[in-house]
């Protein structure tokens, strides 16, 4: 399972997808010196001292983040039927790019509403890096694929 490449790869997808999960996805200052962020639950902005106010909920990003960790590890533990590996996989590359747009929409939508500055941090490239790992995982399955019907075309 985890001697193959592609479940590598998979794997590397579900350890920076976790990391994704945990704490503000994206964090941004506006000219006032307030700080908001994107989270998990949605977009929040400090309040002076008291912490940070949810002021607008991203159910639909919410959803999308949590999805990739789980299709990833079911891609895992599916390495038998490539096929169906292909697919959840292919769903995942699919996820990885909407979750990477409906992060660059919300993104643009902060900095013209509130007229914020993205802080740059280690978080903005995960979702990159997600997406390239998953389509690494989707090569790699294909190229086994490729390989086993080979031999079934030799018997």
């Amino acid at each position: 399972m985890i001697q193959r490449i592609q479940s590598l790869y998979l794997f590397l997808t579900t350890l920076l997808s976790l990391l994704f999960l945990n704490g503000s996805l994206l964090s941004f200052i506006n000219k006032s010196g307030s700080a908001l962020k994107i989270t998990l639950s949605g977009i929040e902005q400090g309040t002076g001292g008291q912490g940070f106010e949810l002021i607008d909920k991203l159910l639909p990003l919410s959803i999308i983040i949590i999805l990739i960790p789980i299709l990833s590890m079911i891609a895992i533990f599916i390495f038998k039927n490539r096929k169906i590996q292909m697919k959840v996989v292919l769903i995942l590359i699919i996820l990885s790019i909407v979750l990477i747009i409906a992060l660059i929409h919300v993104s643009f939508r902060i900095i013209s509403k509130f007229d914020a500055t993205i802080i740059p941090g280690i978080k903005m490239i995960l979702p990159i890096l997600i997406l390239v790992f998953s389509i690494l995982a989707y090569m790699g399955i294909r190229k086994d694929d490729r390989l086993v019907k080979s031999y079934d075309r030799l018997r």
